[in-house]
């Protein structure tokens, strides 16, 4: 199986790190691009843009125009599944991963980005703020779905003919899955379900469903799950598969506190 996440907004670049393994993302051109026509916009531009208070538009200010190919793994690179410190990733919590578990991660999840297009776990990263729905006008189009148009896909459908992967694992955001074009991937799609019981009834929340989509990437991962059916199997953090809930390709994991 391969599995997709979103990344996240808040990163770390500041922890210890023993990882040393790296590689090389596959659109660092289009990245390239990408970060040209973000370093002709002031921070006032970017704060417009994005929605960012004045501090973090600076900060993302000088990200941009201190960007450079992220090649060589030092105190301004990091690898992706290291970098990202968001629910998902309390979730999957990669720094107790051991070496096996990460290589395994290498094939098998993917992180979709606006501004590298698809991370592999160990793909090094320069800090970014760029996330897919932002509608930047580029040389490819109104937005970031137009200027990444079918390349996702294609990578994602490399990537799968490669681990020899039956279907996809959808734990990324709507923002994010939107960008592949579904009607060219070469495999199906399993869209996982988590809600947790408040106020009377089982709902989505975001704050756990974020979290719970990081312990089923690291319960997939930990237990080198290859087959639809053994998704039911997941029972981290208190939730437990609903036959009751569930659709055919969206299988429903409920929690009760």
């Amino acid at each position: 199986m391969l599995v997709l996440v979103s990344p996240a907004k808040t990163l770390d670049y500041e922890s210890d790190l023993n990882q040393k393994d790296f590689s090389i993302a596959n659109h660092l051109a289009d990245s390239e691009i990408l970060i040209k026509e973000l370093q002709n916009k002031s921070p006032e531009d970017l704060s417009k843009l994005m929605g960012l208070s004045e501090k973090l538009a600076l900060l993302n200010f000088d990200r941009n125009m201190n960007w450079s190919r992220p090649t060589k793994l030092n105190e301004n690179t990091r690898q992706a599944i290291f970098a990202f410190k968001g629910d998902v990733y309390q979730g999957l919590n990669a720094s107790s991963l051991s070496k096996a578990e990460i290589n395994y991660a290498q094939k098998h999840l993917c992180i979709l980005s606006g501004l590298y297009g698809l991370l592999r776990p160990l793909d090094l990263m320069y800090p970014y703020r760029l996330e897919m729905g932002t509608k930047m006008k580029n040389e490819r189009g109104a937005n970031l779905y137009e200027f990444w148009g079918n390349k996702i896909t294609q990578t994602v459908n490399k990537l799968a003919k490669e681990n020899k992967s039956k279907a996809i694992v959808n734990l990324a955001s709507v923002e994010y899955f939107s960008v592949l074009k579904k009607d060219n991937l070469d495999l199906s799609v399993i869209n996982p379900v988590f809600k947790d019981y408040k106020n009377g009834k089982y709902k989505i929340i975001s704050f756990f469903a974020k979290k719970a989509r990081g312990s089923m990437t690291r319960f997939i991962i930990q237990n080198r799950i290859k087959k639809a059916e053994d998704l039911k199997g997941f029972d981290l953090d208190g939730y437990s598969f609903s036959e009751k809930e569930s659709i055919a390709n969206s299988p429903v994991f409920l929690r009760k506190s």
